[in-house]
C-alpha cells in the first residue's frame, strides 16, 4: 500500500458543494481505499491504495464523489514526497514562507501565458509560478489579495487549489505518521 494525499477543490466553501468529512471518509473507504483520514473541512484527504497511477486514483475519487454527492469536485492526488518537494522548493524566505500559500495546478500551464502573467505585479504581493505550483505571498493577507485562486485559474486557464503553510505542514506531518504505522 502506498500513501497519497488527495486535494479536493472548492468543497465546503460558502455553503457550496457541502461534503461532511465523516461521510467522505466512509465513501472513500467503501470505494476500496484504505486508512482514509481527512484534515479540516476544506478537502484534504490522506489515504492508502495499491493503485500507483495517480490519474486513475484521481478519477476513482472524483467518480465516487460525483456518484454519491451529485456534483463535480476536481481532485488532485500527490504522493507525500511530491508534496514535500513542492514545500521544500518554496522560493521565499522562511518568514514569508510561513505566511505563504501553495496553489497546486491540475495541469502544466502554457509557458507563454506563464511568462506574460509573471510580469504582473500588485503591491504587497509576490508569486512564483512553476509547472505544478504557484508560490504566493501577500503581506496584507490572502483575503485582501488581488491574486486569488480564481485569478490564477482564469489567467493560466487551468484548475488550481490553494493550501496555506500550516495546512502543508500538517499534511506532511500526517503523511509521515502513516509511514511509521506501516
Amino acid at each position: 500500500m502506498k500513501t497519497y494525499i488527495a486535494l479536493l477543490r472548492g468543497i465546503n466553501v460558502s455553503g457550496q458543494k457541502k461534503i461532511p468529512m465523516a461521510e467522505l471518509r466512509e465513501l472513500l473507504s467503501g470505494s476500496g481505499l484504505e486508512s482514509v483520514q481527512t484534515y479540516i473541512q476544506s478537502g484534504n484527504v490522506l489515504l492508502q491504495s495499491s493503485e500507483e497511477n495517480l490519474q486513475k486514483l484521481e478519477l476513482k475519487i472524483h467518480q465516487a464523489i460525483k456518484s454519491h454527492f451529485g456534483f463535480d469536485v476536481p481532485v488532485l492526488v500527490k504522493t507525500p514526497q511530491m508534496l514535500r518537494d513542492i514545500f521544500d522548493s518554496c522560493p521565499f524566505s522562511e518568514e514569508k514562507k510561513q505566511n505563504s500559500y501553495f496553489t497546486f495546478l491540475y495541469a502544466v500551464p502554457n509557458p507563454e501565458i506563464v511568462d506574460e502573467l509573471s510580469k504582473t505585479s500588485y503591491p504587497n504581493e509576490e508569486f512564483v509560478i512553476t509547472k505544478n505550483c504557484i508560490y504566493f505571498y501577500s503581506s496584507v493577507g490572502y483575503g485582501r489579495a488581488k491574486c486569488s485562486n480564481n485569478f490564477f485559474e482564469r489567467k493560466l486557464k487551468t484548475t488550481a487549489t490553494a493550501r496555506n503553510y500550516k495546512t502543508m505542514v500538517k499534511l506532511l506531518d500526517l503523511s509521515e505518521a502513516y509511514k511509521k504505522d506501516q
